[in-house]
């Protein structure tokens, strides 16, 4: 027997429904597991709204997602995380690679109020554990910063940033070449 635990709108979750926005989920388990078995799909008074969109709102909309999406994803590289998938998909699946970190990073996450979905084996080959962010149009610049600065504090707490990358240095140090000049 399934019965419903929770209602709750989490901060990134997949699938995101048209035009970009994420839908209300819920969970179902099993009496006694915390086994997600699956979601609700949106209700619908919440679809009715989508119908009335005019061409510029659809337009607005997902020019927004796309400026979110590429935002997001630029933070994440830049703070040394390895990202995988289409750069113009808001569907943003970091990299943990080590499983024993799978459950540590979604707790964490959890722990400063941000939902995250947490993929690994038999999902991903094992070594490819993963984090997945869906990014909506809904969300705004201060939510989406205060995602980034929650993963950024977890990455350096559970070391995540795998990324070979040139890192830009923080303002105020100077480079080898300019030391070298002087």
């Amino acid at each position: 027997m399934l019965s419903v635990v929770q209602d709750f709108e989490l901060f990134f979750t997949p699938p995101c429904g048209r035009d970009g926005y994420c839908s209300c989920v819920s969970r179902l388990v099993l009496p006694g597991s915390a086994q997600l078995i699956g979601c609700s799909p949106p209700p619908f008074e919440d679809a009715l709204p989508l119908k009335t969109l005019t061409q510029s709102e659809r337009a607005d909309r997902l020019r927004q997602l796309s400026e979110n999406t590429t935002y997001f994803r630029r933070k994440l590289r830049e703070m040394g995380f390895i990202i995988y998938g289409n750069d113009d998909s808001p569907v943003v699946p970091m990299m943990l690679y080590m499983p024993a970190k799978i459950g540590a990073f979604g707790r964490e996450m959890l722990k400063r109020n941000i939902g995250t979905v947490v993929v690994g084996f038999p999902a991903t080959p094992i070594i490819e554990s993963r984090a997945r962010f869906c990014v909506s149009a809904a969300h705004s610049r201060e939510m989406l910063d205060t995602a980034l600065a929650a993963t950024d504090e977890v990455g350096d707490l559970l070391q995540l940033k795998y990324s070979r990358r040139e890192q830009p240095l923080p303002s105020g140090w100077m480079t080898e070449e300019s030391l070298l000049q002087d």
